[in-house]
């Protein structure tokens, strides 16, 4: 009967919903939570970014640069995408919590390898994009929320693009979901990582360079946390 029930499993069953009404700080260590110190991880990192941004000592920042950059026009429509991504890794990270914990290992292995590997580079090699424009051509909600968002956010440590590298996180997590496998599913993840992508560069955030720089960051973290992880529910 075991075997069965492993096969039924591997062939796309879900897994019974954890309660997580049953969590307290003693039984985090248990097989059903464990997972839950895995979101530990960001506000560590918060705490490093905000360290590396705001606090370590620089002499220069290297300027990330192309030409190809000057023939990308400025373009605030893309604002929509570019903020989405703070919901979209929301999103994934709620779900995969809630519905499928061992995604939710997977994701955050991903996450914790291709961030941490981020933040080094930035303690290593500081650098920083001039490219944001000092005067919009157009005047409207969306420049004026970018006139405050370049205020806010700094032009510093962006390569590469940690909006890239969660976009991407949340694209294989959905590529690997036992519940979202229908193939709208998958295109509506490629579609939006490559809108979110693609933003980053229309609104002067970061270099195409950026971009080129996340990928293999996100190959090396793909393998280690998807392709070698590939895990079923028992194993969880």
């Amino acid at each position: 009967m075991e075997k069965v029930n492993n096969k039924k499993k591997l062939a796309g069953i879900p897994a019974p919903v954890i309660d997580y009404r049953k969590v307290r700080i003693h039984n985090l260590g248990i097989t059903e939570f464990r997972h839950l110190k895995l979101l530990l991880f960001w506000p560590v990192f918060g705490l490093l970014f905000q360290y590396v941004e705001k606090f370590y000592q620089v002499d220069y920042y290297y300027p990330i640069y192309s030409a190809f950059d000057d023939k990308i026009p400025f373009c605030e429509i893309f604002v929509f995408p570019y903020v989405f991504w703070f919901l979209y890794l929301l999103g994934m990270h709620t779900y995969t919590l809630l519905y499928e914990p061992v995604l939710f290992r997977k994701m955050m292995k991903f996450i914790m390898i291709t961030y941490t590997i981020t933040i080094i580079i930035y303690f290593l090699f500081p650098n920083c994009q001039e490219l944001r424009p000092t005067v919009f051509e157009r005047e409207n909600a969306l420049t004026r929320f970018m006139e405050g968002y370049y205020a806010f956010d700094t032009n510093t440590n962006v390569c590469p693009s940690l909006h890239v590298i969660g976009s991407l996180a949340v694209m294989f997590a959905g590529f690997h979901s036992r519940r979202l496998k229908g193939s709208v599913w998958k295109v509506s993840f490629l579609v939006t990582a490559v809108l979110i992508s693609i933003s980053t560069v229309f609104l002067k955030q970061y270099s195409i360079l950026d971009i080129f720089a996340a990928l293999p960051v996100c190959i090396l973290g793909y393998c280690f946390s998807f392709l070698l992880q590939n895990r079923t529910e028992e194993d969880f």
